[in-house]
C-alpha cells in the first residue's frame, strides 16, 4: 500500500487519505471515525481503525482542532530557566490552568535564541492549542517579525508584545514599575535624599520596568539619579556592586532589581565596613524564601505571582470560550512592600567644619591629658 510522500518524493508519514484509500471509504468517513461523530457504522469503524494500525497513521491534531473547534489545551512559552522570577510565575501558570479545566502544553525557549518564541509558537499551534501564554522575558535582537503567520488563537502575553499577530492579544503582569517606584519612594520616606540602583541586565523587560519606576520616583522627587550598575541577577554580580558602592561614602540606600544582587550587595557592604542598615540601606525585588531569614532580613518587594497567572488566564479562557465577546479588563496587580531590617533612616552627618572643629578639641583633649601614674602613656 502506498504512503504518504513527502515533497521530494520520498515516503513521508501516512495520511488520512491513505487510511480512506486502504479502508475502502471515504476520507470524510475517516475524520468521523477519529472525530467520534455518530453516524458510522460498528464495520466501518472497524475497518477504519484497522486501516489506520496498519499504516501507522497518528491524526493531526492541529487539523482535528480545526474540525472540532477544540482541544481544552493551553499552551505555555517560557524561558528555559531556574531564575526565581520566570520559575515562579510559570509554577503560578501551571496552577490556574489546572484548575480550569484544560491541559497544559510547555515549550521552553533559550536565551540568546532570537528565533526561539517563533519555533515555540510554531511547535504550540501544530498541536492545536487553544491559547498561548506567552511568558518570554528577554528581548533577543533580531526577534521582531520573525514569526510572519498569524496566529488564530487567543495570546496571553506576560511581559513585551508578541512578535506575531494574533486574533485577541492580552497583556498582563505588568506594575513592576509600580513596585519599584514602592520600593524608591520608601527610602526617600526614610529621609534619604537619593537612590542607588542596582539594576538587572538591561534585556529583561522586567529588569527595564524596574529601572524606569527607580528612575520616574527619583524624577517625580526633583532627586539626584545617581550612575546605575547593571548585574546579572546573581548574587555574584551584587557582590561585585557592593564593593564598587561601598567605596562611595555619599551612598546611603540602593535599590536592587532582585533578591539574590540584594544579598550579594549586603555581603560587599558589610565585609567593607560599611554596616546595613546604619551606614546603608538596602531593598530588594522578590521577597524569594530565603529574604526573610538574611542577616539583616530583607526589605523586598513581593511579586504576586500567582494573582497574575489567575487574572491572566481567567481572562484567556475567556477570550477562548467567548470569541465574540469583549475581553475582560485587565488591572494593575497589588504592590507588597515587605518591610523588614535592611532599612531605616540615613546616617546622621556632620557638617565638615563642625568636624574639622570636633577633632581639634580631641586633640587638644588628648595632648593635656595628665599621664598615668608610673610616668608612662603605654597600657600593658
Amino acid at each position: 500500500m502506498t504512503r504518504g510522500t513527502g515533497r521530494d518524493g520520498s515516503p513521508g508519514a501516512p495520511r488520512s487519505v491513505d487510511v480512506a484509500r486502504l479502508a475502502g471509504v471515504s476520507q470524510k468517513t475517516v475524520s468521523r471515525v477519529f472525530n467520534d461523530e455518530p453516524y458510522v457504522s460498528p464495520e466501518v469503524r472497524r475497518r477504519v481503525l484497522e486501516a489506520a494500525e496498519q499504516l501507522g497513521y497518528r491524526r493531526n491534531n492541529a487539523a482535528r482542532a480545526l474540525a472540532s473547534g477544540r482541544t481544552r489545551s493551553i499552551g505555555v512559552v517560557t524561558l528555559g530557566t531556574a531564575l526565581y522570577g520566570p520559575a515562579s510565575l510559570l509554577m503560578g501558570v501551571e496552577r490556574v490552568v489546572r484548575d480550569t479545566g484544560y491541559a497544559l502544553r510547555v515549550v521552553n525557549t533559550m536565551e540568546g535564541d532570537p528565533a526561539g518564541v517563533a519555533g515555540a509558537v510554531g511547535s504550540l499551534l501544530d498541536q492545536g492549542v487553544d491559547g498561548i501564554v506567552i511568558s518570554e522575558p528577554i528581548e533577543e535582537e533580531g526577534s521582531e517579525g520573525d514569526l510572519s503567520v498569524h496566529v488564530g488563537v487567543p495570546v496571553l502575553v506576560l511581559g513585551a508584545p508578541p512578535p506575531f499577530t494574533a486574533s485577541t492579544v492580552l497583556t498582563g503582569a505588568g506594575g513592576a514599575d509600580l513596585m519599584a517606584r514602592a520600593a524608591v519612594e520608601h527610602l526617600l520616606g526614610l529621609g534619604h535624599m537619593t537612590v542607588h540602583h542596582l539594576a538587572g541586565p538591561q534585556r529583561w523587560y522586567a529588569a527595564k520596568d524596574r529601572l524606569e519606576g527607580w528612575r520616574a520616583t527619583l524624577a517625580a522627587h526633583g532627586r539626584d539619579e545617581p550612575p546605575v550598575i547593571e548585574g546579572d541577577w546573581s548574587a555574584a554580580s551584587g557582590y561585585a556592586a557592593g564593593r564598587e558602592l561601598a567605596a562611595d561614602a555619599e551612598v546611603t540606600a540602593v535599590f536592587a532589581a532582585n533578591d539574590d544582587m540584594a544579598i550579594g550587595l549586603i555581603r560587599a557592604l558589610t565585609e567593607a565596613g560599611r554596616r546595613v542598615p546604619e551606614d546603608v540601606s538596602v531593598v530588594g525585588f522578590d521577597d524569594i524564601p530565603v529574604a526573610a531569614y538574611v542577616t539583616p532580613p530583607l526589605t523586598t518587594v513581593r511579586q504576586p505571582f500567582d494573582t497574575v497567572a489567575q487574572e491572566g488566564l481567567k481572562r484567556l479562557v475567556h477570550a477562548i470560550e467567548n470569541p465574540q465577546a469583549e475581553a475582560l479588563p485587565a488591572s494593575d496587580p497589588p504592590v507588597d512592600l515587605v518591610v523588614r531590617a535592611s532599612t531605616q533612616p540615613p546616617p546622621l552627618r556632620t557638617p565638615p567644619g563642625r568636624r574639622r572643629r570636633t577633632a581639634a578639641r580631641t586633640r587638644e583633649s588628648t595632648s593635656s591629658s595628665p599621664l598615668p601614674k608610673g610616668g608612662s602613656s603605654s597600657h600593658h
